[in-house]
């Protein structure tokens, strides 16, 4: 394939093995049949499920430090700039509510909460961050955020409890989302996704577009691999100490998960600079490439293709699990058969991601 020179390939790759896994958590051959890290961990802890929103979000960030750097530089008019971020997120957070609602459009039980709206909610606000304050600013806001966040979380008790409660729908966060998050839960009392834990996820969003600056900056490709790699081995092990007061979960979105799993992220984008900007090895990428120039389309795609492949009956069963059920038969342990369908999905995906990349479309939501 021809690779575009004016795109950050290696964040391209990134965001696409990112939405890829994103698709391959969602959608396995059976639900009863997953591994277990492919599933979200119950409560504490961490799995490679648990890595895939904070990964994007934090790929948010650095995308928005290449996309407004130069325009602060140039200090363009901002007033056009939030026109432009308002849009956006208004964009991304109806497309949201469309997947919310689809198929059946069920405005009753309508939820207001999910991916694509954090992802919304999170661009407009460290975006307007971003074109206001300097990059040690943005450090100590999202200092401010995570230990902010930490004190409300165990020092305030539940009201009716009289004490700090960190479980399952029995913590500040759940009790808030019962208070005051309109519609359906994903958790019937709570939501992953609610009011209080999208703080902590601003400060997942602000480390990439820290990661962006030192991208940005005058050092070499190999320093900047270096720099995010080394940057991202010690965030992942503050993370892990600050776990073992404040667990690390992604339910909540703790702030010592947001340590751990930015600094996976960070690892990651280092490792890719040095794969394909400094190895070269760009043809190896080209899938996670392909995907990731269509990122969010290609996360649409896969809750719309899912009508017909996870809802397609055959022979009075859905298509996957006649499949799952088949290679079950064929004596190919479940949990592997289940994984093979969600793989085969993902390729299916990326056949319409495939043809808008050969016809140079780039679908801007």
């Amino acid at each position: 394939m021809t690779l575009p020179s004016n795109r950050m390939l290696s964040l391209d790759m990134m965001r696409g093995f990112t939405v890829a896994a994103m698709i391959l958590v969602n959608f396995p051959g059976s639900e009863e049949y997953v591994y277990f890290t492919l599933r979200h961990t119950h409560w504490n802890g961490l799995s490679f499920t648990d890595l895939v929103a904070p990964f994007f979000l934090f790929i948010v960030g650095v995308s928005i430090s290449f996309a407004y750097t130069k325009k602060k530089q140039e200090n363009a008019p901002k007033a056009k700039l939030y026109r432009k971020i308002i849009t956006r997120s208004i964009k991304i957070f109806a497309v949201g509510m469309f997947l919310n609602l689809m198929p059946d459009f069920d405005w009753q039980h309508i939820r207001w909460t999910g991916t694509l709206h954090r992802i919304a909610i999170v661009f407009l606000v460290t975006a307007i961050l971003f074109l206001n304050t300097n990059w040690k600013q943005q450090a100590w806001i999202t200092a401010i955020l995570l230990i902010g966040y930490c004190l409300v979380m165990t020092t305030i008790p539940l009201p009716g409890y009289g004490k700090v409660m960190l479980e399952p729908g029995l913590n500040i966060a759940a009790w808030l989302d019962t208070k005051y998050l309109p519609g359906r839960m994903w958790q019937g009392t709570w939501d992953p996704e609610g009011i209080l834990s999208t703080f902590p996820s601003f400060a997942t969003t602000i480390t990439g577009m820290l990661a962006g600056k030192l991208i940005h900056s005058n050092y070499t490709q190999q320093e900047k691999a270096g720099y995010l790699m080394s940057a991202g081995l010690m965030a992942a092990a503050a993370g892990y100490f600050w776990g073992l007061g404040f667990p690390v979960n992604e339910n909540l979105w703790t702030s010592s998960f947001v340590l751990v799993t930015s600094g996976f992220a960070s690892l990651v984008l280092g490792a890719m600079i040095w794969w394909v900007d400094i190895l070269q090895y760009k043809k190896y990428g080209a899938f996670g490439v392909i995907l990731g120039a269509n990122a969010i389309a290609v996360y649409v795609f896969g809750d719309l293709l899912s009508l017909i492949f996870y809802r397609l009956p055959f022979n009075g069963k859905p298509l996957n699990t006649a499949v799952v059920n088949q290679l079950i038969s064929l004596s190919v342990p479940a949990n592997l058969a289940s994984l093979l369908y969600a793989l085969l999905y993902v390729g299916i995906v990326f056949i319409p991601a495939w043809l808008l990349y050969r016809k140079n479309i780039i679908i801007k939501i």
